[in-house]
């Protein structure tokens, strides 16, 4: 984190005034951050603006809870600041903050900072903003139009209903749709691994570690956790009924199978077709259109149970078991034998180890599943849930867990 100290005072690594680009706009953030803080009459001088760079030092800045403990820790004084802190905190920083794909080494997680510590917010969750100097203080070098991380679109269109959408905010849905996956992507799991900086103290390694000190602790190791990526399949219905919110859980079925790996995909309406292969390498509007024109029964009727008895006898033996969780997403409007829906929900529920229905009516207040095939479906589905905007997509990932 010497770099960062040497950026913060605009030095190279031999002297040099050479400030790299990924520390003058982690130097900037923090400096428009407390010019923030400052208008909202909060002590922060320069001298804490400093301190709050300093911080870095000394703190995981890959790991948001650190950043944000340490930056109140220092531009805090008095009780009534905290309140004040926290709001400004979240509509400055923002919900997302990703790491620039050429900045980021070859092991950086998804989601995660480059090590260097370049805070940015990703396109899909800033907005561009002229920034105009109300104070005495220094314009910045270029005084160009700079992105700050002003909301996140998830929280923008998050209660919109699919439906409502019109066709020129398809681009930002899009974009919002890959944030949410990107964050079920990255979700934490109770199992750590070690690491050269962590907020985690290693207790068994720290023991070790300090034998040659006869027991006396010095030297601390650090742990975290590691990220949970499930195993999932994800079966959607493309009948006719369910025409308002296809192509946009296509669309999260894409950016799911992008950033979590393990995950097959298959669409229905009166048979079934596997479209992992489509969403491969193709880009997601040109993997849409051929879907499309390729499975003949789009936009069809519904056959649900023929549809989940064709998967069960092609394709769970080798891709379903306990560690499997599968999402089924349809309105439940099936066409098809009950009987034959019953058998194949039976058969699928013993094998995966848990079965998500998403539905995108249960987005309305006066739903109730009293459709046939729905009804059929529920006694063998643990978590019912709907899917019909984006706020829905996101509370997905308390599920996504075994």
């Amino acid at each position: 984190m010497d770099s960062v100290r040497r950026a913060a005072h605009g030095e190279g690594a031999g002297g040099a005034v050479a400030e790299p680009q990924r520390h003058r706009d982690l130097t900037r953030n923090v400096t428009r951050f407390c010019r923030r803080l400052r208008a909202r009459e909060l002590l922060v001088t320069p001298t804490e603006t400093i301190d709050a760079l300093r911080a870095f030092d000394t703190v995981d800045i890959t790991d948001r809870g650190d950043v944000y403990l340490s930056l109140r820790g220092v531009l805090t004084a008095r009780p009534e600041d905290l309140p004040i802190f926290d709001q400004e905190f979240e509509a400055f920083w923002g919900q997302v903050v990703e790491p620039d794909p050429e900045m980021a080494g070859p092991d950086s997680q998804p989601g995660q900072l480059p090590d260097h510590g370049q805070m940015r917010s990703s396109d899909s969750s800033e907005q561009s903003v002229q920034v105009s100097e109300s104070e005495g203080d220094a314009q910045d070098d270029e005084g160009d139009e700079e992105t700050l991380p002003l909301y996140s679109p998830v929280e923008v269109l998050g209660g919109k209903d699919f439906s409502k959408f019109r066709a020129d905010e398809m681009r930002e849905i899009a974009r919002a749709i890959v944030i949410i996956a990107r964050k079920l992507a990255t979700r934490e799991s109770r199992r750590t691994q070690m690491a050269a900086r962590s907020h985690m103290i290693d207790p068994r390694r720290t023991v070790r570690r300090n034998m040659k000190y006869g027991g006396t602790i010095i030297e601390l190791a650090h742990k975290k956790r590691k990220i949970r990526k499930p195993r999932i399949v994800l079966i959607c219905d493309v009948s006719r009924s369910m025409d308002s919110y296809s192509r946009f859980l296509l669309q999260f079925i894409y950016a799911l199978q992008h950033c979590i790996g393990k995950v097959a995909s298959f669409v229905f309406s009166t048979s079934l077709t596997r479209v992992t292969p489509y969403f491969k390498s193709e880009e997601i509007q040109q993997a849409l259109d051929r879907i499309a024109d390729e499975v003949m029964d789009w936009s069809g009727g519904t056959r649900i149970g023929q549809s989940l008895q064709s998967f069960n006898k092609e394709f769970s033996r080798r891709m379903v078991d306990r560690h499997t969780i599968v999402l089924v997403l349809s309105d439940g409007l099936d066409t098809g034998d009950a009987d034959i829906l019953e058998q194949a929900m039976d058969e699928l529920s013993e094998r995966a180890g848990k079965v998500i229905w998403l539905n995108p009516l249960l987005g309305s207040k006066d739903y109730r599943p009293l459709a046939r095939g729905m009804s059929t479906a529920l006694r063998h589905v643990d978590v019912f849930a709907p899917a019909h905007n984006l706020a829905s997509l996101q509370e997905l990932g308390r599920h996504l867990t075994l």
